[in-house]
């Protein structure tokens, strides 16, 4: 599909008025001939031939003209602005539905750089070329081929000798639009590399001032930033080699049409007013020239925007979101068949390995592990971000892969480690995933998750607005409002990937007894690195280097002095020998 075809179908709906406004275009465009043609009247009959009393009607030809073509322009130009304004919010709604529809996998592997490139840049190269480029492509080749047709008429040897030019021009412009397509496709990438660096900079502002590495950060985008320096001046300099050529045999028209349309007067084949209606219409011809290789550039730019817009709107998500069973409710239960997983940008290496456990529901299931054990990916696959590679992964009995993917989650709260808060109240935040959820319920909830204490401290409480990502708050406060929301879609199956990190000890006993009152005929899996938020756990899987090495209650991993024991010894076990001796000692 070429890029026109593509656009076409967001231009349809504007057919009507796209082609009126194309229709003005032309009628302007040819209006441009009035003048130069009343001005050769005006010198052979009012100048030449002392005819006087055609001087006022034909000036007042001239001024109706041209307020006429400037009212017409003026009209049209507005016209094509609102198509495109509609095209341009058409294009950035497909994108971010898109957007919407495409999984971690596709995020894991583009720059958000890239993204937020295509968002604006990409799409506005698209909107110019439909309101500006468009119409001067338009008007230029009416304005070429109407004056062209009207200058034969009058003398077509003279006509003939202005066009020895035009070769030599549509070389030149075949060599500009080769090199000006390339040098346009690397000043978006370009572009996306520095949005990319820019963003990252922003999100991780706090660790560079942190380690104090401003000076760093500015180097990094001082190189960016002459990357893409240097590739709009490659591009400037494409054109300063060949727009001024291009100029310059353009204007040999007027050169042309003076010296040989003198000759034609002296001889007597051409009258004057006839030669000053050829001069008069000679910017006809000669602008279009000179407009050629800007309108090259603008056409590169707008095909360069179109196939990385074209390329994000035609990728497939790896997780279908629809087309799968509908699922109300599910009751909980999770079964792992010997699941295998690796990304798909290092299929050698495997995060996880032949996992197999079930959890029956409305059980507790507990999570431990080293860093980079697969943990959260172990979850992530319960939720369907991912799809294992090799095994299955059950809920109720069903293959996650056969469930319609937007029931699956309504199904499922993940708690995750890394907490995003929107900027917005704090009422808002908590009920993000229950929209329309009665206050009662987002004061239960912070309760439950020991975050009603600090919120109703703020002036506003709930109605607090939070600045981006929550910033203002401590890492413990934004867990506890994430678990919040997390809690208040009263999910089948709730996950809390490390959500107590950031609490204190006491902190986390309160919003354990909570979570144990509120999620009773919930099943519910804890990724934890302490042996207090998994030792109540009806199952605990031990995890390590993406296989599990142990699994089983509390009691029976202790029994068995493995690696379970030996966190239980390191975390917890001094602390009960010294509880032991303090009860023996009061005893006697």
């Amino acid at each position: 599909m070429s890029s026109i075809k593509w656009v076409m179908k967001y231009l349809s709906p504007y057919w009507f008025g796209w082609t009126w406004a194309s229709l003005l275009t032309i009628v302007a465009a040819f209006m441009n001939i009035v003048t130069p043609y009343i001005g050769g009247l005006m010198v052979d009959r009012v100048i030449t031939g002392g005819e006087m009393n055609l001087l006022i009607p034909l000036l007042a030809i001239m001024v109706i003209a041209t307020f006429i073509r400037m009212l017409l322009r003026y009209v049209f130009q507005i016209q094509f602005e609102q198509i495109s304004q509609n095209i341009l919010y058409k294009i950035r709604e497909d994108l971010y539905v898109k957007l919407q529809e495409l999984d971690f996998t596709y995020f894991n592997t583009t720059r958000v750089g890239d993204i937020m490139a295509r968002m604006t840049g990409d799409t506005d190269a698209i909107r110019h070329a439909v309101a500006w480029t468009y119409f001067n492509i338009l008007d230029n080749v009416i304005l070429f081929v109407s004056a062209l047709i009207f200058l034969a008429a009058f003398e077509w040897r003279l006509t003939l000798a202005l066009l020895t030019v035009t070769p030599f021009i549509a070389v030149l412009t075949i060599f500009l639009s080769r090199k000006a397509n390339q040098a346009f496709y690397h000043i978006r990438e370009s572009f996306s590399r520095l949005n990319s660096m820019v963003e990252e900079h922003i999100g991780g502002n706090k660790v560079v001032k942190a380690f104090a590495r401003e000076e760093f950060e500015i180097e990094k985008f001082n190189v960016r930033n002459e990357d893409f320096r240097k590739r709009n001046l490659e591009s400037a300099e494409i054109s300063s080699v060949y727009l001024p050529i291009i100029e310059t045999f353009a204007g040999f028209m007027s050169v042309i049409s003076i010296g040989l349309g003198g000759l034609f007067v002296l001889q007597g084949t051409m009258t004057i007013g006839n030669l000053v209606t050829f001069n008069g219409l000679i910017w006809m011809l000669n602008i279009p020239m000179r407009n050629v290789g800007n309108h090259v550039n603008d056409i590169q730019n707008y095909n360069a925007s179109t196939y990385k817009i074209r390329q994000m709107l035609a990728t497939e998500p790896k997780i279908p979101v629809s087309s799968q069973k509908t699922v109300d409710s599910l009751r909980g239960e999770i079964e792992f068949q010997h699941v295998s997983f690796a990304f798909a940008d290092d299929p050698d290496t495997e995060v996880l390995r032949d996992i197999n456990f079930k959890v029956e529901a409305g059980q507790t299931l507990g999570v431990l592990g080293e860093t980079g054990s697969g943990k959260s990916t172990l979850v992530n696959l319960i939720s369907r971000f991912f799809d294992p590679t090799e095994g299955r992964v059950l809920l109720d009995g069903m293959d996650v892969k056969e469930i319609n993917v937007i029931d699956l989650r309504q199904n499922v709260a993940i708690v995750m480690q890394d907490v995003f808060l929107f900027s917005d109240t704090i009422r808002e935040n908590i009920s993000y995933g229950t929209p329309g959820a009665r206050f009662e319920a987002v004061q239960r909830v912070a309760q439950v998750a020991d975050a009603s204490q600090f919120i109703e401290r703020m002036p506003q409480q709930y109605d607090t607005y939070l600045g981006e990502r929550g910033s203002g708050l401590s890492g413990g406060q934004k867990q506890r409002l994430s678990l919040a929301r997390g809690l208040i879609k009263d999910p089948s199956i709730l996950i809390l990937d490390d959500t107590t990190s950031a609490v204190d000890m006491e902190t986390e006993v309160k919003i354990q007894e909570g979570l144990q009152k509120s999620s009773e005929r919930k099943t519910t899996i804890i990724i934890a690195n302490r042996i207090s938020s998994v030792k109540n756990s009806d199952k605990i899987l031990i995890l390590s280097k993406g296989a599990i090495i142990e699994q089983g209650t509390h009691e029976e991993l202790l029994a068995r002095g493995g690696a379970y024991a030996h966190i239980y010894e390191e975390q917890l076990g001094q602390a009960d020998v010294e509880e032991g001796d303090q009860d023996e000692s009061g005893l006697h």
